[in-house]
């Protein structure tokens, strides 16, 4: 990265007084004093090329990012950069129109790339009213062409896109009676479900398709205002027809994200007044 004119020049300048030759002639302070006046024109000069250097490395960066074979990052990119309605270009693999923000064209919000024996598999997902959801049929198919037309020669794309998978955890709550009810209120009326509303807080942060971590889960627990312990009995998962999982350690959703049982939540959750 290109340093600045000062810096150039403060670097010149403390070589020069660090001269045995030229140290002891060159004494003069003053910023027009004719050697300074020179450093700051070397400066200027130097500051001049390591621009130029800068330019040619990003240029040549760029090439070589079009031409080398594509990584999975670069199959989310393209899959984020899907346009819904909008046929690509003949012989592109870009559009040459980008909307500014437009879910309507732009419907893929979240994105990952997995390699899998013999093929890639692109999990997606767009955004509804502030939740992930799966695409529809129409979107999905439209998505599938897109991507059979821009990825690389004999690779072979499953693309996905899934409702969330099921989060089931059974929890005993041991709260502080000083704060909350029974029923895992506030006291204070400023929340009617603050470990619930935490559950689904801890499954919106998590990146899409990335793992959820038991202990991390418990600690969210547990960092809710009111709750002395956070008993997390059992934690489980699905999706589709697949049997539940426990989750002993960690899981990755199938889906690329999850989603609260509420139905399951509201009868496996225990809310215990705590005493030391």
């Amino acid at each position: 990265m290109a340093r600045s004119i000062a810096q150039i020049q403060a670097a010149l300048v403390a070589q020069v007084q660090s001269d045995p030759t030229l140290g002891p002639l060159l004494t003069s302070t003053s910023v027009v004093a004719i050697w300074n006046l020179w450093t700051y024109v070397v400066a200027v000069c130097q500051w001049t090329l390591e621009n130029l250097f800068d330019a040619h490395k990003d240029e040549v960066t760029g090439i070589i990012a079009t031409q080398k074979p594509h990584s999975l990052q670069w199959y989310v990119t393209m899959a984020k950069a899907f346009q819904f309605g909008v046929a690509l270009p003949p012989d592109s693999d870009m559009y040459t129109v980008v909307p500014p923000a437009d879910s309507t064209v732009l419907i893929i919000s979240n994105a990952a790339a997995i390699e899998l024996v013999n093929l890639v598999r692109i999990k997606v997902a767009k955004m509804v009213s502030g939740s992930l959801a799966p695409l529809s049929s129409i979107e999905l198919t439209a998505f599938t062409a897109y991507m059979a037309k821009i990825k690389d020669a004999g690779v072979r794309l499953q693309c996905t896109s899934s409702i969330a998978d099921t989060f089931q955890p059974t929890i005993a709550i041991y709260y502080d009676p000083l704060v909350l009810k029974n029923d895992g209120s506030r006291i204070d009326g400023t929340a009617t479900t603050p470990v619930k509303d935490a559950v689904n807080a801890f499954l919106d942060t998590l990146p899409f398709n990335g793992v959820f971590i038991l202990n991390n889960f418990i600690a969210a627990m547990q960092a809710v205002p009111g709750v002395i312990i956070a008993d997390v009995q059992s934690v489980q998962a699905f999706y589709g027809s697949v049997p539940p999982e426990v989750i002993a350690v960690q899981y990755t959703p199938d889906a690329g994200y999850m989603a609260l049982d509420t139905t399951w939540f509201g009868g496996h959750i225990n809310y215990v007044a705590y005493s030391a």
